[in-house]
Protein backbone atom coordinates (compact mmCIF):
# COMPACT_ATOMS: atom_id res chain seq x y z
CA UNK A 1 0.00 0.00 0.00
CA UNK A 2 2.20 3.08 -1.15
CA UNK A 3 0.03 5.56 1.12
CA UNK A 4 0.71 3.36 4.05
CA UNK A 5 4.46 3.84 3.30
CA UNK A 6 4.53 7.28 2.45
CA UNK A 7 2.53 9.21 5.02
CA UNK A 8 4.27 9.16 7.95
CA UNK A 9 7.26 10.35 5.92
CA UNK A 10 4.93 12.87 4.12
CA UNK A 11 3.89 14.34 7.31
CA UNK A 12 7.44 14.89 8.50
CA UNK A 13 8.92 15.94 5.43
CA UNK A 14 5.72 18.51 5.55
CA UNK A 15 6.77 19.62 9.44
CA UNK A 16 10.32 20.15 8.31
CA UNK A 17 9.54 23.12 5.25
CA UNK A 18 6.66 24.51 7.40
CA UNK A 19 9.98 24.89 10.01
CA UNK A 20 12.15 26.14 7.12
CA UNK A 21 9.35 28.64 5.74
CA UNK A 22 8.79 30.64 8.86
CA UNK A 23 11.90 30.92 10.68
CA UNK A 24 14.63 30.70 7.49
CA UNK A 25 13.94 34.50 6.61
CA UNK A 26 14.05 34.97 2.66
CA UNK A 27 17.00 37.39 3.11
CA UNK A 28 19.43 34.24 4.06
CA UNK A 29 18.64 32.84 0.59
CA UNK A 30 19.17 36.20 -1.10
CA UNK A 31 22.74 37.02 0.83
CA UNK A 32 24.25 33.93 -0.29
CA UNK A 33 23.02 34.11 -4.00
CA UNK A 34 23.84 37.88 -4.71
CA UNK A 35 25.97 38.68 -8.24
CA UNK A 36 29.13 39.65 -5.84
CA UNK A 37 29.15 36.46 -4.48
CA UNK A 38 31.50 33.41 -6.48
CA UNK A 39 29.84 30.63 -5.03
CA UNK A 40 26.39 32.11 -5.92
CA UNK A 41 25.29 29.15 -8.09
CA UNK A 42 26.71 26.48 -5.62
CA UNK A 43 24.76 27.95 -2.90
CA UNK A 44 21.62 28.44 -5.17
CA UNK A 45 21.32 24.97 -5.73
CA UNK A 46 22.30 24.03 -2.13
CA UNK A 47 19.81 26.31 -0.50
CA UNK A 48 17.14 24.83 -2.92
CA UNK A 49 17.52 21.42 -2.44
CA UNK A 50 15.42 21.14 0.73
CA UNK A 51 12.61 23.63 -0.27
CA UNK A 52 8.87 22.15 -1.13
CA UNK A 53 9.20 24.21 -4.14
CA UNK A 54 7.24 22.82 -7.50
CA UNK A 55 7.93 23.90 -10.70
CA UNK A 56 5.61 26.60 -11.03
CA UNK A 57 5.98 27.64 -7.58
CA UNK A 58 9.47 27.91 -7.91
CA UNK A 59 9.05 30.51 -10.78
CA UNK A 60 8.25 33.61 -8.92
CA UNK A 61 11.02 32.57 -6.34
CA UNK A 62 13.45 32.71 -8.32
CA UNK A 63 12.37 35.83 -10.15
CA UNK A 64 12.41 37.63 -6.75
CA UNK A 65 15.71 36.60 -5.99
CA UNK A 66 16.78 37.93 -9.98
CA UNK A 67 15.02 41.13 -8.56
CA UNK A 68 17.22 40.78 -5.46
CA UNK A 69 20.24 40.97 -7.46
CA UNK A 70 21.08 37.26 -8.00
CA UNK A 71 22.88 36.88 -10.59
CA UNK A 72 21.65 34.52 -14.10
CA UNK A 73 23.61 31.69 -13.08
CA UNK A 74 22.34 31.64 -9.47
CA UNK A 75 19.14 31.52 -10.85
CA UNK A 76 19.29 29.13 -13.52
CA UNK A 77 20.50 26.99 -10.78
CA UNK A 78 17.55 27.70 -8.51
CA UNK A 79 15.55 26.82 -11.02
CA UNK A 80 17.20 23.64 -11.93
CA UNK A 81 17.60 22.36 -8.55
CA UNK A 82 15.23 23.30 -6.48
CA UNK A 83 11.80 21.53 -7.66
CA UNK A 84 13.48 18.02 -8.32
CA UNK A 85 13.49 17.81 -4.78
CA UNK A 86 11.93 18.97 -1.53
CA UNK A 87 12.42 17.68 2.11
CA UNK A 88 9.24 15.98 1.67
CA UNK A 89 9.72 14.45 -1.45
CA UNK A 90 13.22 12.88 -0.08
CA UNK A 91 11.87 11.32 3.30
CA UNK A 92 9.07 9.75 0.84
CA UNK A 93 11.83 8.32 -1.84
CA UNK A 94 13.77 7.20 0.96
CA UNK A 95 10.15 5.79 2.31
CA UNK A 96 9.20 4.05 -1.03
CA UNK A 97 12.05 3.60 -3.27
CA UNK A 98 14.80 3.27 -0.64
CA UNK A 99 18.15 4.96 0.61
CA UNK A 100 19.82 4.67 -2.12
CA UNK A 101 17.74 6.80 -4.39
CA UNK A 102 17.02 9.42 -2.14
CA UNK A 103 20.43 9.96 -1.29
CA UNK A 104 20.85 9.92 -5.38
CA UNK A 105 17.95 12.37 -5.95
CA UNK A 106 19.25 15.84 -4.12
CA UNK A 107 23.18 14.79 -5.55
CA UNK A 108 21.64 14.72 -9.10
CA UNK A 109 19.44 18.05 -8.16
CA UNK A 110 22.55 19.70 -7.15
CA UNK A 111 25.20 18.40 -10.18
CA UNK A 112 22.70 19.22 -12.35
CA UNK A 113 22.18 22.68 -10.56
CA UNK A 114 25.31 23.76 -10.32
CA UNK A 115 26.52 23.00 -13.81
CA UNK A 116 23.45 24.50 -15.77
CA UNK A 117 24.01 27.92 -13.23
CA UNK A 118 27.81 27.60 -14.44
CA UNK A 119 26.78 27.25 -18.52
CA UNK A 120 24.47 29.95 -17.98
CA UNK A 121 27.01 32.54 -16.33
CA UNK A 122 29.36 31.91 -19.32
CA UNK A 123 26.38 32.20 -22.10
CA UNK A 124 24.25 34.40 -20.91
CA UNK A 125 24.96 38.00 -20.46
CA UNK A 126 23.89 39.87 -16.71
CA UNK A 127 21.43 42.24 -17.58
CA UNK A 128 22.50 45.77 -15.62
CA UNK A 129 19.72 47.74 -16.22
CA UNK A 130 17.66 46.32 -13.17
CA UNK A 131 16.23 49.28 -11.39
CA UNK A 132 17.42 49.90 -7.58
CA UNK A 133 16.95 47.04 -5.01
CA UNK A 134 13.56 46.59 -3.42
CA UNK A 135 12.28 44.73 -0.94
CA UNK A 136 10.25 41.98 -1.69
CA UNK A 137 9.91 40.19 1.56
CA UNK A 138 6.40 40.71 3.19
CA UNK A 139 6.80 39.99 7.20
CA UNK A 140 4.43 37.25 8.15
CA UNK A 141 2.90 38.33 11.53
CA UNK A 142 1.07 35.64 14.01
CA UNK A 143 2.02 33.13 16.17
CA UNK A 144 5.23 30.98 14.62
CA UNK A 145 4.18 27.43 15.27
CA UNK A 146 0.60 28.23 14.47
CA UNK A 147 1.80 29.82 11.11
CA UNK A 148 4.46 26.50 10.57
CA UNK A 149 1.60 24.31 11.20
CA UNK A 150 -0.66 26.18 8.61
CA UNK A 151 2.23 26.07 6.30
CA UNK A 152 2.83 22.67 6.57
CA UNK A 153 -0.93 20.85 6.70
CA UNK A 154 -3.17 23.12 4.94
CA UNK A 155 -1.11 25.63 2.34
CA UNK A 156 1.33 23.10 1.48
CA UNK A 157 -1.44 20.52 0.97
CA UNK A 158 -3.11 22.98 -1.19
CA UNK A 159 -0.27 23.45 -3.20
CA UNK A 160 0.48 19.50 -3.88
CA UNK A 161 -2.38 17.77 -2.40
CA UNK A 162 -4.74 16.90 -5.75
CA UNK A 163 -1.20 16.26 -7.35
CA UNK A 164 -0.03 13.43 -4.92
CA UNK A 165 -3.45 12.50 -5.01
CA UNK A 166 -3.55 11.86 -8.57
CA UNK A 167 -0.28 10.26 -8.38
CA UNK A 168 -1.12 7.85 -6.23
CA UNK A 169 -4.69 6.65 -8.46
CA UNK A 170 -2.04 6.51 -11.51
CA UNK A 171 0.70 4.54 -9.41
CA UNK A 172 -2.80 2.14 -8.45
CA UNK A 173 -4.02 2.18 -11.85
CA UNK A 174 -0.63 1.45 -13.47
CA UNK A 175 -0.98 -1.24 -11.25
CA UNK A 176 -3.80 -3.01 -12.13
CA UNK A 177 -4.11 -2.27 -15.80
CA UNK A 178 -0.35 -2.34 -16.85
CA UNK A 179 0.98 -5.32 -18.12
CA UNK A 180 3.90 -7.13 -15.96
CA UNK A 181 7.37 -6.30 -17.49
CA UNK A 182 5.48 -3.86 -20.23
CA UNK A 183 8.44 -2.09 -20.69
CA UNK A 184 10.04 -5.19 -21.75
CA UNK A 185 9.08 -5.04 -24.80
CA UNK A 186 11.68 -1.89 -25.36
CA UNK A 187 14.09 -5.11 -25.07
CA UNK A 188 17.65 -3.67 -23.92
CA UNK A 189 17.51 -0.43 -25.08
CA UNK A 190 16.59 1.60 -22.19
CA UNK A 191 17.50 5.07 -23.65
CA UNK A 192 14.51 4.81 -25.32
CA UNK A 193 12.49 4.11 -22.61
CA UNK A 194 14.65 7.59 -21.29
CA UNK A 195 13.15 9.24 -24.22
CA UNK A 196 9.50 7.82 -24.04
CA UNK A 197 9.49 9.21 -20.43
CA UNK A 198 10.44 12.39 -21.24
CA UNK A 199 8.15 12.84 -23.98
CA UNK A 200 5.66 12.33 -21.39
CA UNK A 201 6.46 13.23 -18.61
CA UNK A 202 8.63 16.97 -19.77
CA UNK A 203 4.56 18.86 -20.76
CA UNK A 204 3.05 17.50 -18.15
CA UNK A 205 2.73 19.24 -14.29
CA UNK A 206 4.35 16.69 -12.25
CA UNK A 207 5.44 17.44 -8.64
CA UNK A 208 8.77 15.25 -6.94
CA UNK A 209 6.49 13.54 -4.72
CA UNK A 210 3.68 12.69 -6.61
CA UNK A 211 5.64 11.42 -8.86
CA UNK A 212 6.99 8.73 -6.50
CA UNK A 213 4.36 6.62 -6.15
CA UNK A 214 3.80 6.23 -10.16
CA UNK A 215 7.88 5.72 -10.48
CA UNK A 216 7.35 3.07 -7.97
CA UNK A 217 4.54 1.28 -10.12
CA UNK A 218 6.39 1.90 -13.07
CA UNK A 219 9.46 0.12 -11.86
CA UNK A 220 7.66 -2.52 -10.62
CA UNK A 221 6.45 -3.45 -14.48
CA UNK A 222 9.61 -3.20 -15.79
CA UNK A 223 10.85 0.22 -16.20
CA UNK A 224 15.02 0.23 -15.71
CA UNK A 225 15.62 2.80 -12.16
CA UNK A 226 17.82 4.73 -15.02
CA UNK A 227 14.59 6.02 -16.79
CA UNK A 228 12.47 6.21 -13.63
CA UNK A 229 15.49 8.45 -11.96
CA UNK A 230 14.71 10.72 -15.52
CA UNK A 231 10.98 10.63 -14.68
CA UNK A 232 12.19 11.94 -10.88
CA UNK A 233 14.55 15.07 -12.42
CA UNK A 234 13.10 16.01 -15.50
CA UNK A 235 9.32 15.85 -14.73
CA UNK A 236 8.91 17.96 -11.19
CA UNK A 237 11.18 20.46 -12.95
CA UNK A 238 9.48 21.65 -16.02
CA UNK A 239 6.12 22.25 -17.59
CA UNK A 240 4.77 23.77 -20.60
CA UNK A 241 3.50 26.73 -18.22
CA UNK A 242 6.98 26.97 -16.53
CA UNK A 243 8.40 26.90 -19.97
CA UNK A 244 6.67 29.91 -21.48
CA UNK A 245 7.07 32.02 -18.05
CA UNK A 246 10.52 31.61 -17.68
CA UNK A 247 11.01 32.14 -21.39
CA UNK A 248 9.35 35.41 -20.92
CA UNK A 249 11.08 36.05 -17.89
CA UNK A 250 14.50 35.56 -18.29
CA UNK A 251 14.78 35.31 -22.13
CA UNK A 252 15.36 32.40 -25.19
CA UNK A 253 18.97 31.57 -24.91
CA UNK A 254 18.63 30.81 -21.08
CA UNK A 255 15.18 29.32 -21.58
CA UNK A 256 17.06 26.66 -24.14
CA UNK A 257 20.67 26.23 -22.05
CA UNK A 258 17.62 25.41 -19.21
CA UNK A 259 16.00 22.51 -20.95
CA UNK A 260 18.73 21.08 -22.47
CA UNK A 261 20.42 20.98 -19.32
CA UNK A 262 17.51 19.38 -17.16
CA UNK A 263 17.03 16.98 -20.43
CA UNK A 264 20.64 16.07 -20.92
CA UNK A 265 21.80 15.71 -17.21
CA UNK A 266 18.67 13.53 -16.44
CA UNK A 267 19.88 10.99 -19.25
CA UNK A 268 23.15 11.40 -17.93
CA UNK A 269 22.18 10.30 -14.45
CA UNK A 270 19.65 7.40 -15.69
CA UNK A 271 22.12 6.30 -17.83
CA UNK A 272 24.63 6.43 -15.23
CA UNK A 273 22.36 4.34 -12.80
CA UNK A 274 21.72 1.68 -15.40
CA UNK A 275 25.49 1.11 -15.98
CA UNK A 276 26.44 0.99 -12.42
CA UNK A 277 23.77 -2.05 -11.87
CA UNK A 278 21.87 -0.21 -9.39
CA UNK A 279 18.78 -2.28 -9.44
CA UNK A 280 15.83 -0.89 -6.89
CA UNK A 281 12.88 -2.65 -5.58
CA UNK A 282 10.18 -0.47 -4.68
CA UNK A 283 9.14 -1.12 -0.62
CA UNK A 284 5.52 -1.37 -1.65
CA UNK A 285 6.28 -4.62 -3.72
CA UNK A 286 8.54 -6.36 -1.72
CA UNK A 287 6.77 -9.98 -0.79
CA UNK A 288 3.96 -8.63 -1.63
CA UNK A 289 2.72 -12.26 -2.87
CA UNK A 290 4.60 -13.78 -0.01
CA UNK A 291 3.74 -12.25 3.40
CA UNK A 292 -0.09 -10.98 4.61
CA UNK A 293 1.94 -8.35 6.46
CA UNK A 294 2.68 -6.33 3.39
CA UNK A 295 -1.30 -6.23 2.19
CA UNK A 296 -1.86 -4.03 5.53
CA UNK A 297 0.27 -1.78 7.08
CA UNK A 298 0.94 -0.88 10.17
CA UNK A 299 -1.40 0.54 13.06
CA UNK A 300 1.40 3.39 12.91
CA UNK A 301 1.37 3.85 9.42
CA UNK A 302 -2.74 3.41 8.54
CA UNK A 303 -2.91 6.27 11.54
CA UNK A 304 -0.78 8.52 9.50
CA UNK A 305 -2.29 7.53 6.29
CA UNK A 306 -5.79 7.95 7.66
CA UNK A 307 -4.81 11.74 8.96
CA UNK A 308 -2.63 12.53 6.05
CA UNK A 309 -5.99 11.47 3.62
CA UNK A 310 -8.23 14.35 6.17
CA UNK A 311 -5.89 16.48 5.59
CA UNK A 312 -5.84 16.28 1.86
CA UNK A 313 -9.94 15.66 1.89
CA UNK A 314 -9.96 19.11 4.25
CA UNK A 315 -7.63 21.38 2.05
CA UNK A 316 -9.07 20.72 -1.03
CA UNK A 317 -12.60 21.25 0.41
CA UNK A 318 -11.47 24.61 1.04
CA UNK A 319 -9.23 25.18 -1.72
CA UNK A 320 -13.29 24.32 -4.23
CA UNK A 321 -14.87 26.49 -1.37
CA UNK A 322 -12.46 29.30 -1.86
CA UNK A 323 -13.03 28.96 -6.05
CA UNK A 324 -16.84 29.08 -5.80
CA UNK A 325 -17.80 31.42 -3.05
CA UNK A 326 -18.70 35.06 -4.18
CA UNK A 327 -17.01 38.34 -2.08
CA UNK A 328 -19.18 40.59 -0.16
CA UNK A 329 -19.58 43.82 -2.50
CA UNK A 330 -17.44 46.69 -1.49
CA UNK A 331 -17.25 49.66 -3.64
CA UNK A 332 -13.22 50.45 -2.41
CA UNK A 333 -12.55 46.60 -3.60
CA UNK A 334 -11.62 45.66 -7.30
CA UNK A 335 -11.20 42.31 -8.65
CA UNK A 336 -9.04 41.96 -11.89
CA UNK A 337 -7.90 39.09 -13.75
CA UNK A 338 -4.41 37.47 -13.18
CA UNK A 339 -3.02 34.34 -15.27
CA UNK A 340 -0.22 31.71 -14.27
CA UNK A 341 -0.54 31.23 -10.78
CA UNK A 342 -0.82 27.60 -9.51
CA UNK A 343 -0.03 27.67 -5.69
CA UNK A 344 0.17 29.43 -2.47
CA UNK A 345 3.71 30.83 -3.96
CA UNK A 346 2.64 32.01 -6.96
CA UNK A 347 0.04 33.52 -5.21
CA UNK A 348 2.46 35.54 -2.37
CA UNK A 349 4.54 36.54 -5.34
CA UNK A 350 1.46 38.68 -6.94
CA UNK A 351 1.01 40.03 -3.55
CA UNK A 352 4.22 41.24 -2.92
CA UNK A 353 4.61 42.39 -6.85
CA UNK A 354 1.76 44.75 -5.97
CA UNK A 355 2.24 45.57 -2.25
CA UNK A 356 4.25 48.35 -3.19
CA UNK A 357 2.00 50.34 -6.20
CA UNK A 358 0.90 53.48 -4.90
CA UNK A 359 -2.49 53.40 -3.92
CA UNK A 360 -2.99 49.45 -2.79
CA UNK A 361 -3.82 49.65 0.71
CA UNK A 362 -4.08 45.91 0.46
CA UNK A 363 -3.81 42.73 -1.76
CA UNK A 364 -5.11 39.37 -2.45
CA UNK A 365 -4.63 36.87 -4.77
CA UNK A 366 -6.68 33.21 -5.71
CA UNK A 367 -5.25 31.28 -7.60
CA UNK A 368 -7.94 29.05 -7.90
CA UNK A 369 -10.08 31.85 -8.91
CA UNK A 370 -7.32 33.85 -11.44
CA UNK A 371 -8.11 36.76 -9.28
CA UNK A 372 -6.39 39.23 -7.52
CA UNK A 373 -8.36 41.94 -5.30
CA UNK A 374 -7.29 44.87 -4.47
CA UNK A 375 -8.31 47.64 -2.29
CA UNK A 376 -7.59 50.99 -2.76
CA UNK A 377 -7.15 53.22 -5.45
CA UNK A 378 -4.80 51.98 -7.57
CA UNK A 379 -3.85 52.93 -11.16
CA UNK A 380 -4.64 49.64 -13.20
CA UNK A 381 -1.64 50.52 -15.70
CA UNK A 382 0.50 50.75 -12.45
CA UNK A 383 -0.58 47.23 -11.09
CA UNK A 384 -0.30 45.15 -14.66
CA UNK A 385 3.47 46.40 -14.92
CA UNK A 386 4.05 45.19 -10.95
CA UNK A 387 2.39 41.60 -11.46
CA UNK A 388 3.92 40.86 -15.21
CA UNK A 389 7.07 41.88 -14.08
CA UNK A 390 6.25 39.00 -11.71
CA UNK A 391 6.27 36.97 -14.89
CA UNK A 392 2.23 36.67 -14.59
CA UNK A 393 -0.43 37.76 -17.15
CA UNK A 394 -2.41 40.49 -16.08
CA UNK A 395 -5.80 40.53 -18.21
CA UNK A 396 -7.64 43.66 -16.27
CA UNK A 397 -10.87 43.62 -14.41
CA UNK A 398 -12.95 40.85 -13.57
Amino acid sequence: MVTGEMSPYLLLGFLIAGILHVFVPRSFYNRFLSRDNKFSVFYAALLGIPLPLCSCGVIPTAIGLKNEKASNGAVASFLIATPQTGIDSILATFSVLGLGFAILRPMAALVTGVCGGLLVNRLVQEDENNGPMESTCRVESGNKVWRVLRYAYFDMIQDIGLRLLIGLIVAALIQVLVPDEFFLHFGSNTLLQMLVILLVAVPMYICSTGSIPVAAALIMKGLSPGAALVMLMAGPTVNMASILVVRKAMGNRFTSIYLLVIVGFSILFGLLVNALGINITPITGQDACCSEKTMMPSPFKLICSIVLTLFILFALMMKLFSKFSHKESDPDMTTYTVEGMHCSHCEAAVVRAVENVAGVHSAKANASRNTLTIKGPAEEAELKAAVEKAGYTFKGKK
